[in-house]
């Protein structure tokens, strides 16, 4: 029997490598097994129906390309999916690409400026090429579901979303012009740059949004540069009417690509049109970055996304397994919001390798299971604890609700559960004590200073209390 249903299959995965990350490819993609090509339609087997939903969601443009690729542009896939039965057997499902809706991000036709030279009107190349793929009509590049929807609101996002959400309902014409959004590695520059994007598309579909990262628009200038292009590279991103580049912070030291995007930046911004910018790091830490580019960066607004507070991530948590329809417990939720409090990126990703392993395995989701694969996931690292998860832990423990711990009051059983979270706030956390009186009451350091010498009494000459003590401590680390 001839195995080049494994061969195109093995060579779809080359591709499919290159353009998604390595906890991806490994959690969405290894588990695939061709089962049989016919007709130029490739069969793969998944073990779910969860399974099967998830790539048709996340990974369906991806799949048609390679797909294509290899067979031609008459190859299809279909999917033979797992299921139980009495006889044990798998039930294929035949599947013929369905079309999402990508209404949304289509952009219209743009004209084309006439080359003056020749008195002709002339085609500007496309810069946009997928790694591995032919080159293709360039698209806006947004992914729907990072939608304002998506995006969970909280203390730490407030401002920047407030912002994006103002540039979205009037692109060009407000003050957030350029809107630089910043922060650290995976709290949501990304999805919000796209959120924007998203918007304007649903309020002006006749405006062309473009969303590229950084490092691509480099190496499309590079290329441009090699072919002797480069007007032709500034005109294509002079008809933008909505720019968001991801993580400018790759423009450092790049002279020449600075120069070129000083000019698209100047372009844009004079006509009116919307620049949306985001980076690791606020302008003014931006290191190797010529200062009249940096100076523009200030002619709007700057706004930061900060670690999200234990609630938030709660939220986020909620509704990333809303959308993909799981039920998750809420013990569950909690664990990991505990065990991955830096990163949003990375919190969501160890939801989606849980719900993965349950569906793989047929096995419920249960804080047995979630422990297990947070183990493996954050690789036995120490978690941190924040203050705002030491104040529920404590205040479920003396029955309380958390908005006492900040009331004015000296009812003895809310100064101790203040008291108490102020210890293991300085135990636990890398806070200051300024900022843990801030959490608790609003109190100065030398409160927390008290209350802290307090508690270490209390430990040493009172045996019960030193038994609760212990049962806080372990429910904090668990």
């Amino acid at each position: 029997m001839s195995k080049r249903h494994i061969d195109v299959w093995e060579n779809c995965l080359k591709v499919i490598k290159d353009n998604v990350h390595a906890q991806s490819f490994k959690t969405w993609f290894e588990p695939i097994n061709p089962v049989k090509l016919e007709n130029n339609v490739l069969t793969i087997q998944v073990p779910s129906q969860f399974f099967y939903e998830w790539l048709e969601e996340h990974y369906i443009m991806l799949l048609k390309k390679t797909i294509r690729k290899e067979l031609g542009p008459e190859g299809r896939l279909e999917y033979s999916i797992i299921v139980d039965n009495n006889q044990g057997n798998g039930q294929p499902l035949s599947v013929n690409y369905p079309t999402s809706n990508h209404h949304a991000t289509k952009n219209p036709y743009v004209s084309m400026p006439i080359d003056l030279n020749k008195g002709s009107s002339k085609e500007i190349p496309n810069p946009f090429i997928i790694p591995g793929l032919k080159k293709i009509k360039v698209e806006s590049q947004l992914v729907e579901r990072f939608s304002f929807d998506n995006f969970i609101e909280g203390d730490c996002n407030r401002l920047a979303r407030s912002a994006g959400y103002a540039v979205a309902e009037n692109p060009g014409k407000t003050a957030f012009n350029p809107l630089l959004i910043y922060s650290a590695t995976g709290l949501g520059k990304t999805h919000l740059g796209h959120a924007i994007g998203l918007h304007v598309k649903n309020n002006f579909p006749d405006k062309t949004v473009l969303y590229v990262q950084t490092e691509q628009f480099i190496n499309q200038f590079v290329e441009a540069s090699r072919n002797k292009n480069q007007n032709d590279f500034v005109h294509f991103y002079q008809m933008i009417d909505v720019l968001i580049i991801d993580d400018i912070q790759f423009l450092a030291g790049k002279d020449k690509t600075q120069d070129v995007f000083f000019h698209i930046f100047n372009h844009l911004h004079q006509s009116g049109k919307q620049l949306v910018i985001t980076s690791d790091k606020p302008p003014v830490e931006l290191k190797g970055m010529e200062q009249r580019l940096l100076s523009r960066f200030k002619w709007g607004l700057a706004a930061d996304l900060q670690t999200p507070e234990y609630e938030t991530r709660i939220a986020i948590l909620k509704k990333k397994a809303y959308n993909d329809g799981i039920e998750i417990p809420q013990e569950v939720t909690e664990y990991l919001a505990r065990s991955i409090n830096t990163n949003v990126r990375e919190m969501e990703g160890a939801l989606i390798s849980l719900i993965a392993q349950s569906s793989l395995n047929k096995k419920a989701i249960t804080l047995e299971l979630a422990k297990q694969m947070i183990d493996k996931f954050v690789k036995n690292t120490v978690k941190e604890i924040s203050i705002d998860y030491i104040q529920k832990v404590v205040c479920d423990h003396f029955g309380l609700p958390v908005e006492q711990l900040n009331a004015r009051t000296r009812k003895r059983e809310v100064v101790q559960a203040r008291q108490v979270a102020m210890y293991f706030s300085k135990k636990h956390t890398k806070s200051s004590l300024a900022t843990i009186g801030m959490h608790c009451g609003n109190k100065d350091h030398a409160t927390v200073l008290h209350a802290c010498k307090t508690v270490t009494n209390l430990i040493e000459t009172d045996k019960r209390f030193r038994t609760n003590l212990l049962e806080i401590d372990k429910k904090l680390q668990q």
